[in-house]
């Protein structure tokens, strides 16, 4: 089910342009506009759930795909000396858009802790 409001639903039916670097019948992949790291790519889901925290059981395994996509996204970016993902969950860790998504983070040394 999409949110029409949503900006990540808005992007996965096609409405807003997105630079897309995969999609698969579960998630859809794109270039984060507000790149972090060289390369920065959003792993969203194609259903909308807000977080972590809004997911029922039977999204455990749309999650887990998410996350599994960042690695054949990492290794077709050329992420060989390693990569990072993050998945925020609510507004004071840094979640500005309420659709679960992955960030995928690599092409530099990057510190710990992140924030």
């Amino acid at each position: 089910m999409s949110d029409r409001s949503c900006l990540f639903c808005r992007i996965v039916s096609g409405e807003i342009p997105s630079t897309q670097v995969f999609e698969d019948e579960h998630c859809v992949a794109f270039r984060d506009l507000n790149p972090q790291a060289p390369t920065h790519v959003l792993i969203i889901a194609r259903e909308h759930f807000g977080s972590l925290d809004e997911a029922t059981p039977e999204q455990e395994s749309i999650i887990g795909h998410a996350v599994r996509a960042a690695s054949t996204i990492a290794a077709k970016e050329g992420l060989t000396a390693g990569y990072r993902t993050v998945i925020n969950t609510g507004a004071d860790a840094g979640q500005s858009v309420f659709h679960l998504h992955v960030h995928l983070l690599g092409g530099r040394p990057l510190a710990w802790p992140p924030g």
